[in-house]
């Protein structure tokens, strides 16, 4: 995979732009969690970050378009999917011209998440001079297990300045969504130091994919001088090859340690056990847990696999609820008004213990009601869940088959 020599010479740089810091303000009550992260996953903390919460995919799109205009260097994008529908290529021709441009472009795609996109698509790209890789390509699906391990992570970075991380990829319905509804998302744009972990986690793909060490100064410039804040953030990765699940025990950590309050969005809920232990402890201690999924997700069975893990956490004392207005694909999570998080990563099996994901993880109270914020407005849009009473009403046959598909949820 990645030798541990070449996962030095990607760190390096990262870890001597940490290194120059000055006054970097480690809270108490979060040490022990950004230690975790740092000693596991080589994800440090920076400060100095502008951080803007886009929840819809037109201002993406326009931010994104505006982010490809301004570069000057070189463009970075690790995304799960890209269509080849109006949005794709939108975005396939801005990342043209600037490779006409003589800017630098590399893509990574997952070759699963774009198994729909024709060749051409990627090769039109290939032909104007952008570097592009499919993740883990996979010739004969039945045959091999790489089917499994997915890079679900939505990577983008600009001159090494700006970066966006969070749950949306390149696609029209993330714009306009489908013929079953709208898409609600959130997506992260960050400018400052944590722009260079962001850097990081993509160099790191890009070696496993190309074998090319890119590791020059040029690709970590100084952080803009106008943004001064303590606003500390750590980029996550977690994927199948990692020692230990560092995302998912961030959840765990952060539940364990609330005292107020947690609230979770997550498109998907097939929680494994220490996700789901940490929920009805906090919950069963005192903590306002809030849990929030979509009324219908864009699989019936992660629905149905996901009921019989609702009732769970709804006897332990979870709120749950159901977000009524669109598909909500949103996944982030907000503690105590002091640390927040939002990435790729949803509450499933699939991402804690199979995927390729990274998450932003924040120690701020400003960033924190930001993403407070987005989720008490999503609420505003929702249906509580009453109590479990409401789960045990559905006919037998629905209960069985729901916990049918429970035993398949690893699968999932």
């Amino acid at each position: 995979m990645i030798s541990q020599r070449s996962l030095d010479q990607l760190t390096k740089r990262s870890m001597l732009e940490f290194a120059e810091q000055e006054n970097l303000h480690i809270p108490d009550n979060y040490r022990p969690l950004m230690r975790l992260f740092t000693n596991q996953n080589w994800a440090f903390p920076f400060k100095d970050n502008m951080v803007d919460v886009m929840t819809n995919g037109y201002d993406f799109v326009f931010a994104l378009l505006r982010e490809i205009g301004k570069a000057r260097h070189h463009i970075h994008i690790d995304t799960y999917i890209i269509e080849n529908d109006p949005v794709g290529n939108l975005i396939a021709d801005a990342l043209i011209d600037k490779a006409r441009q003589g800017v630098e472009v590399r893509l990574i795609y997952d070759d699963v998440g774009c198994w729909k996109v024709n060749n051409q698509f990627f090769d039109r790209m290939r032909d104007a001079g952008i570097d592009v890789h499919a993740f883990m390509p996979v010739k004969f699906p039945a045959f091999t297990s790489k089917v499994n391990y997915r890079n679900h992570r939505k990577l983008y970075i600009f001159d090494g300045q700006v970066g966006f991380i969070g749950g949306m990829n390149i696609a029209l319905r993330y714009v306009k969504g489908t013929k079953k509804g709208g898409w609600r998302d959130t997506q992260l744009r960050i400018e400052g130091g944590g722009v260079y972990a962001l850097q990081r986690a993509f160099l790191v793909d890009w070696y496993f994919v190309d074998r090319s060490l890119v590791t020059g100064r040029n690709y970590y410039p100084p952080v803009n001088p106008a943004i001064k804040n303590n606003c500390l953030v750590q980029i996550v990765t977690s994927s199948p090859i990692s020692p230990f699940p560092d995302i998912m025990q961030g959840y765990v950590r952060i539940l364990l340690q609330a005292r107020q309050y947690v609230y979770m969005e997550t498109p998907y809920f097939i929680p494994n056990e220490p996700v789901l232990f940490a929920m009805r402890t906090a919950a069963l201690g005192g903590v306002d847990v809030r849990l929030m999924l979509p009324m219908h997700t864009d699989s019936k069975l992660i629905e149905w696999a996901s009921r019989s893990f609702v009732k769970e956490t709804l006897e332990a004392g979870v709120k749950v609820y159901l977000y009524q207005d669109a598909f909500n694909h949103s996944k982030l999570l907000v503690s105590d008004d002091t640390i927040s998080t939002c990435g790729s990563t949803n509450i499933d099996v699939r991402s804690f213990e199979h995927n390729f994901e990274s998450n932003a993880f924040f120690y701020d109270k400003g960033m924190a009601l930001k993403l407070k914020n987005v989720y008490l407005e999503d609420e505003a849009h929702s249906l509580i869940l009453a109590d479990a009473i409401d789960l045990e009403k559905r006919p037998f046959l629905y209960k069985l088959w729901e916990s049918l598909v429970r035993l398949l949820s690893p699968l999932l």
